[in-house]
């Protein structure tokens, strides 16, 4: 019986000393001194990701240099009397670019890993007369390399949900 309690001591012992490493409840960004945040007055510390400033440029090029910078077409479809929101990053948190109308089209460039999120390139809407040149986004032909969109078009991104395929 006393042999029992010999071979239990190895495993309770890193049970123990891990409650002994815990420390007090202090806030993390306290203790890590190469942290942005280190040091910063509690009310400048943002509480979420979704009060940061976060962007995240649509990519392009992704299929190599071989194919166009974008390699589908998309169309709203289903987003209400409000649109579909274009958004500065793929959560849904995001701020609100631009609201596009239901059956607008948009190059789609990229998608989010979890696929909900389609990083797309929104032209400007033609005007109906047609008296002026459609602009040209760039990304209906190919590109070099793989880079962030930097062109004369509106960029960001959109619930995948919400776009349908048209070409591509």
């Amino acid at each position: 019986m006393r042999i029992v309690p010999a071979l239990l001591l190895p495993l309770m012992l890193p049970l123990l000393f891990g409650v002994a490493a815990c420390s007090k409840s202090n806030d993390v960004y306290e203790e890590l001194p190469n942290s942005s945040l280190a040091g910063a007055p509690r009310e400048d510390v943002p509480e979420s990701r979704m009060d940061a400033p976060v962007a995240r440029p649509v990519t392009i090029g992704e299929d190599g240099p071989r194919m166009d910078a974008c390699g589908a077409l998309g169309q709203v479809t289903r987003s209400g009397p409000a649109g579909l929101s274009l958004r500065a990053a793929p959560f849904s948190d995001a701020k609100s670019l631009a609201q596009l109308a239901e059956g607008q089209r948009a190059y789609i460039c990229t998608r989010s890993i979890d696929q909900r999120w389609l990083g797309v390139v929104v032209p400007p809407a033609q005007p109906a007369d047609n008296a002026t040149e459609a602009v040209d986004c760039g990304v209906a032909s190919p590109v070099d390399r793989k880079q962030s969109y930097d062109g004369p078009c509106a960029s960001g991104w959109v619930a995948s949900a919400y776009m349908r395929l048209i070409a591509g």
